[in-house]
């Protein structure tokens, strides 16, 4: 004897709706999470660029205070013109602090912010229309 086909249960309204509420519920918890990693990760780099930026302020600070003090006297000696020695002393550390705030500015630029929760949010529209197929 031969069993007859079932076709599987139907579900109701209802617990269709329920379904669907625990997925978007569970998407969203997912998406947060990210959320909350991927800003952790940029936050460490934006500290690190920070820090770069500090560093040149103290190192700048330091430098103009001890070693433009020694190099003016030191040319204004040579060239018997204090004024013009502490004018090339200046310039000096001018471009000392340029490079230093240049590489703090790049460090800060390599932030990628939120790529990935940007790409997953994106998807979100078709998954709930159900063309998940779209999101490949």
């Amino acid at each position: 004897m031969t069993d007859p086909v079932e076709s599987p249960p139907r579900q109701s309204v209802g617990d269709l709706l329920g379904d669907v509420t625990r997925d978007l519920s569970t998407l969203l918890r997912q998406e947060v999470e990210l959320a909350k990693a991927e800003a952790r990760q940029s936050a460490k780099q934006a500290a690190k660029g920070g820090s770069m930026f500090a560093g040149a302020a103290v190192a700048g600070h330091f430098v103009l205070l001890f070693l433009s003090v020694a190099l003016w006297w030191a040319l204004g000696d040579a060239m018997d013109s204090w004024a013009w020695s502490a004018v090339i002393v200046a310039v000096v550390w001018a471009v000392v602090a340029a490079v230093l705030a240049l590489r703090g500015r790049a460090e800060s630029r390599r932030v990628s912010g939120l790529a990935q929760t940007t790409d997953s949010v994106k998807k979100i529209p078709n998954a709930m229309q159900g063309h998940e197929e779209k999101n490949r």
